[in-house]
Formats: structure tokens, sequence, C-alpha cells
């Protein structure tokens, strides 16, 4: 990896996304997650305040060094006991029906085959198991649609991979049996990058499974 991707980019992410507006969001999200948990795009764990008090465990995966060197400090600080796997989310080391809950908050944005990352998601979590997300992704707005597609090489190019032009609701609905979720324009953020995804994603139990 490049210094840029490693000694730079890193800093950048960590001072962008740990704006209020986005803890809000992580917040809200993180509030019911439960059980045996994943973590998705761990990153600088800019996540681990939300967590409710009765998570004490977690398992996480993120690919990035650059990133986890930065998550150190926030995990040394952290009640919670974080098992992390420098892994990428298309390829879960995890056994199947590992877990109650995956968190996926920023993240589905930059993984190169999202297909797969949540194809994996599934395959993880156990019967009856909820997927918790925050997304940004395609807008509503054809015309906000227009740019997205334009820029979204850009901002691969200058942000870890982030692609700004993802239908994050029909990607996740394609994998998922149920879903809940809430799609609107972030406060205060560009409606370019601002058009946010949240919500729940539900596997289906056994007995709906046939098993």
């Amino acid at each position: 990896m490049g210094i840029y991707s490693e000694r730079i980019l890193p800093y950048l992410l960590d001072f962008s996304m740990a704006d209020s507006i986005l803890g809000r969001y992580r917040r809200e999200v993180l509030a019911d997650v439960s059980g045996d948990v994943l973590e998705v795009g761990f990153g600088t764990g800019l996540n681990l305040p939300y967590y409710p008090d009765h998570i004490r465990q977690l398992v996480t995966v993120d690919p990035s060094p650059g990133v986890h060197r930065l998550a150190q400090k926030r995990l040394a600080a952290s009640p919670i006991v974080v098992e992390h796997r420098m892994v990428s989310g298309e390829a879960l080391p995890m056994a199947d029906h590992s877990f109650d809950s995956v968190v996926s908050t920023f993240t589905l944005c930059s993984i190169p085959d999202v297909e797969q990352a949540l194809a994996e998601i599934y395959r993880v979590l156990r019967p009856g198991g909820r997927f918790f997300f925050v997304e940004h992704g395609l807008s509503d707005e054809p015309g906000i649609q227009r740019w997205q597609h334009r820029l979204t090489p850009i901002q691969k190019r200058i942000a870890g991979g982030c692609h700004i032009d993802r239908d994050m609701g029909q990607l996740i609905a394609q994998q998922f049996d149920q879903m809940e979720l809430k799609t609107a324009y972030a406060e205060k953020l560009p409606k370019l990058a601002g058009y946010f995804y949240q919500g729940v994603a539900i596997k289906r139990g056994r007995a709906e499974a046939g098993d």
C-alpha cells in the first residue's frame, strides 16, 4: 500500500469522520446492538464510545494497518475487549452463524466487492440475527445522482475507494430477508455525499429458512 493510503489518508478519515453530526448517527444505529457482535470496517475505532454498556466484547475487521494504528488510543480507553482481524469484509474468516449482530458504519461505500461483503455478513449472522448500518450513497434526486456518478471516480482516488453513488438500500435488500430503512440528507452535509441510509436488516430465523 502507498504512503498516501497508509500514512496520510487515515488521519484525514479520522478527522472528517469524527464530526458530531456523524456521532449522532453512530449512537442511534448502535443503540440496540446485542449479543455477540462483529463490526465490519472498524477504522480508527470511532464507534467504540457509542456501543451500549452491556457490550463488553467485540470482534472487528479492517484491512488497513494505517487506520488501526490510529485506533490504539481509543482501544486503550475503552472498557470493551476488542479482537481485531486485519482482513477485508469480503472474506471473513469466521464460521457460519457466529454473530447475533453485525455493524457497519460508513464502510460499504469503500469495499470493492460490496455484494460479496454483504453475502459474508449474512453468512456469519445467526438465524434471526441483525445487521445494523448507517451508510451514505446514491441520492433520490436525479440531478444529484448525475453528479454523484460523475464525481465517484475522483472520490475513489482521494478517499480510499469511497463510492458516493451506491444504492445502499437496494444492495442490502438484495441480500437480506427483511429490512427497516430510513433515508434522508444529513444535516449540514453536502448533498453529493450526505444522502444517508440508516437501518436494520434481519436474517430469517431457522423455522422460516426451513432448517
